[in-house]
């Protein structure tokens, strides 16, 4: 059970000051019964109403962003604009967080949540959740590379990665460039460079497709967000069972 105002302001109706004076005033209803105490201990699943509009509890909720270059994966920074800058004032629920990091230069898909068993299974080598990249990178790849990256890689500094997949989908030999597709199951710091740093390449541009069964929409515009749909968010809890 929750105290009165612990609910209305977790659900974004006000703040905290501004959910007490909404109780005061009698604009608030539970179960049927005008409630004045912002003390109250309600159920999550009581019937609560603002001026006759429901008010349902959610304790977690999940946002699926197009991450824009130039924004950092951090909940707050003094300096830079963060994923969370991103959300309207009504979305940024307590404890809102991205699951796991992209880099700054690096776009697309990002999960935002403030179910931390979720996030923590997500990013658990254990469950080996795949993710999907799309890179343009200053080289050019070919089978060999391909065959290295699913062999597993052993970096300079001895950091050993799992085998990832390979997809080369251009080639450009006049200008030593390609585009590629590769998929990986860890997410260690700047993996995907360090990759391609160790075959004699450079990642121009890298952008996140998927995460699991979650894939980036082509309709959602970089810098905008959305709820996970029902099905998306039953099918991501099955890969972290």
């Amino acid at each position: 059970m929750l105290r009165l105002d612990k609910f209305l302001a977790n659900m974004k109706v006000g703040s905290r000051s501004q959910v007490h004076e909404i109780i005061k005033a009698g604009q608030v209803t539970v179960n049927g019964k005008v409630c004045r105490s912002a003390k109250q201990k309600v159920k999550e699943d009581a019937e609560v109403l603002v001026n006759g509009q429901a008010v349902i509890y959610q304790q977690y909720h999940y946002f699926l962003l197009n991450k824009p270059a130039g924004v950092l994966s951090a909940t707050e920074d003094s300096r830079q604009k963060t994923v969370l800058d991103l959300l309207k004032d009504q979305d940024r629920y307590q404890k809102i967080a991205p699951v796991g990091r992209l880099d700054k230069d690096t776009t697309g898909l990002l999960l935002l949540t403030n179910d931390g068993q979720l996030a923590h299974q997500l990013l658990a080598p254990e469950y080996h959740v795949p993710k999907t990249y799309y890179a343009l990178l200053a080289g050019v790849a070919d089978e060999e590379t391909a065959k290295a990256i699913a062999a597993g890689l052993t970096l300079k500094d001895g950091t050993e990665l799992k085998p990832g997949q390979l997809k080369i989908l251009r080639q450009d030999k006049d200008h030593e460039q390609s585009e590629i597709e590769i998929t990986i199951t860890e997410g260690k710091y700047h993996q995907v460079k360090r990759m391609f740093a160790s075959q004699g390449m450079k990642v121009l541009k890298l952008k996140r497709l998927s995460m699991g069964p979650l894939t980036l929409p082509a309709d959602l515009a970089p810098g905008s967000y959305r709820p996970l749909t029902e099905e998306e968010l039953v099918a991501l809890k099955q890969v972290a069972l």
